[in-house]
């Protein structure tokens, strides 16, 4: 199957296209949003030059399913999946920040802490912790919401309440939800035999609610460790076996790219992005218990398009 790049789609009542790192959103009559979710892939807030065969419905499926076993903890944005790479979803305003949640030392954080810096965040860290080690507590590190092609930047609770980018009503409220659901998270994946290690969620508002938006507990939005190997691994420093798109970035690394000025994202090889999109199915069978049904149609943008319209169609848009 071809990976879906881009699309450049014209509904009725479309009010505008907004394309994001990996989702093209669609506001139609700001009523409700069209999210397709495509098969880009990003690392270090950089979009990679070819996309992910099937990475898109991975995501848009996994996140489908936990959407809806968390809406008894915070009411989201979801209200249908018409196509396999689309869900349509209540408008919300987005707040401007990541609510970013971390049970483990491991990732940014640890890069952050190994470079000597001992406070993420706002948040204090212990001395002497090592790569992977759990938190007493989990921390809430979180990031603003950059725009595309910009980069995600570290932000404390202080910060965002000072600078008035949410009210300290709200982000209590962010901070009760993002506990809440990494807790559900934690539960859910431990069934599955896993550790959810770290994410993160985005939350909107609408007609003075909060909603839960976007994607949840994805491979790209979330770590994941296999919980029978984690202490032997530890105990002996090795690396975790991860379910995420860490080893993407892992790939990137080691052939010299981090996103930084002048560096040059490395050739992906027909090989290399056949790997990945394995290892995103991989992630979605291991994660959610199910077999992944590839979706085969020839021609996908025709697909997804003539779902929608459908959909908008049967609810009068």
């Amino acid at each position: 199957m071809e990976a879906i790049t881009e699309t450049n789609f014209e509904f009725p009542k479309q009010i505008s296209h907004y394309k994001g790192k990996v989702r093209d959103v669609y506001n139609i009559d700001n009523r409700i949003l069209v999210m397709c979710v495509s098969d880009r892939i990003s690392a270090f807030d950089v979009v990679l030059p070819k996309g992910i065969p099937y990475k898109g419905q991975v995501l848009n499926q996994l996140a489908a399913k936990f959407l809806k076993a968390t809406e008894d903890i915070v009411p989201n944005w979801s209200i249908a999946v018409p196509d396999p790479n689309v869900t349509v979803g209540h408008f919300c305003e987005p707040f401007k920040v990541e609510m970013v949640i971390r049970g483990y030392l491991t990732g940014h954080a640890w890069r952050t802490y190994k470079s000597g810096k001992l406070e993420l965040c706002g948040v204090k860290l212990p001395e002497g912790m090592k790569e992977h080690q759990r938190f007493e507590q989990p921390i809430i590190t979180p990031s603003t919401k950059a725009e595309f092609g910009e980069h995600d930047e570290d932000i404390s609770k202080e910060e965002i309440l000072s600078k008035g980018i949410v009210s300290k009503e709200d982000y209590e409220q962010l901070e009760k939800y993002t506990y809440a659901l990494f807790k559900r998270g934690t539960e859910m994946a431990k069934e599955r035999g896993l550790i959810l290690v770290d994410t993160k969620y985005e939350f909107g508002k609408k007609d003075g609610k909060i909603y839960l938006i976007d994607e949840i507990h994805t491979p790209d939005s979330s770590r994941y460790f296999y919980a029978d190997e984690y202490e032997e691994r530890f105990e002996k420093g090795m690396n975790q076996k991860q379910l995420s798109k860490e080893f993407v970035r892992e790939w990137l690394m080691e052939n010299g790219f981090q996103g930084k000025e002048g560096q040059v994202v490395p050739e992906m090889t027909e090989e290399f992005v056949r790997s990945v999109s394995d290892r995103y199915i991989e992630l979605y069978e291991q994660v959610s218990g199910e077999k992944f049904v590839k979706d085969e149609t020839k021609d996908v943008l025709s697909r997804i398009e003539k779902n929608i319209e459908d959909y908008l169609e049967s609810v009068n848009v």
